[in-house]
């Protein structure tokens, strides 16, 4: 059975605080800390800021800053985790403006699913052009309560819309969830989304690589973090700056 249909409502029959409190993340040690020497800026090309520049990796990761940049930050995302949100709304803007700016630190984005909203939002932030997916992704984890409400208000029509034939279960559950005003108040049109949504191939592979790479990489909640392919302690923003500077960022 595909990961896709193995999708569990479980998440979606809490009432709404508990869930948003149960995305798993967690605080565990990794493998060491990680120390190097200072490195140097590194200057974006002529007309191009570094935080402009956005790549999709082979992973399905969404790299923005230097692709070279000799520190790499990794971090696996739930787009319905608060401790994700938390990140997002207290280091996020200083991680690009401190750190990828520089040139010395790239930082790639990937989605962990946490369930079947969880995976039509990673579904509607890949929508857009690549260099939308950071912006969108935080516009969710800043108003996400707002986002997610309607889908644990209406848990009986969600549940129904997943029922439908593959081409139509996501296109419906984002029109239960409320996903299409939210979305097009931020620049991807609803018939996008629904063209988007309605590629069950493309979903059903988001899904697949969430379960691989965690299952190789050990990521057992988010967020998870790693610099230079090493997990790091902890997941605040204070801990992930401390990190990179101790890998050289500074």
């Amino acid at each position: 059975m595909t990961r896709i249909r193995s999708l569990s409502l479980a998440a979606l029959s809490a009432p709404l605080a508990l869930a948003l409190a149960a995305c798993g993340s967690t605080d565990e040690a990794g493998e060491g800390a990680v120390s190097g020497q200072p490195v140097a800026a590194v200057e974006a090309p002529a007309g191009t800021t570094w935080t402009d520049t956005v790549q999709v990796t082979d992973s399905d990761g969404y790299l923005l800053g230097n692709p070279d940049a000799p520190i790499k930050l990794l971090e696996y995302a739930s787009l319905t985790c608060p401790a994700c949100a938390a990140f997002a709304a207290n280091g996020a803007d200083q991680l690009k403006e401190d750190y990828v700016a520089t040139g010395k630190v790239s930082y790639e984005l990937r989605n962990q699913i946490h369930g079947p909203h969880d995976l039509v939002l990673a579904q509607m932030v890949r929508c857009g052009a690549p260099e939308t997916y950071h912006p969108l992704s935080d516009q969710v984890w800043k108003n996400l309560q707002e986002v997610l409400s309607p889908v644990f208000e209406r848990q009986e029509q969600f549940g129904q819309a997943l029922s439908l034939p593959e081409d139509q279960r996501f296109v419906q559950a984002a029109q239960v969830a409320g996903f299409y005003d939210f979305f097009a108040a931020r620049g991807l049109s609803e018939d996008q989304a629904r063209t988007c949504l309605a590629d069950f191939p493309a979903m059903e592979a988001i899904a697949e690589r969430s379960d691989t790479q965690s299952q190789q990489l050990d990521v057992t909640g988010t967020p998870t973090f790693f610099i230079n392919g090493r997990k790091i302690d902890g997941n605040s923003w204070a801990q992930v700056e401390q990190a990179l500077q101790q890998a050289g960022a500074r």
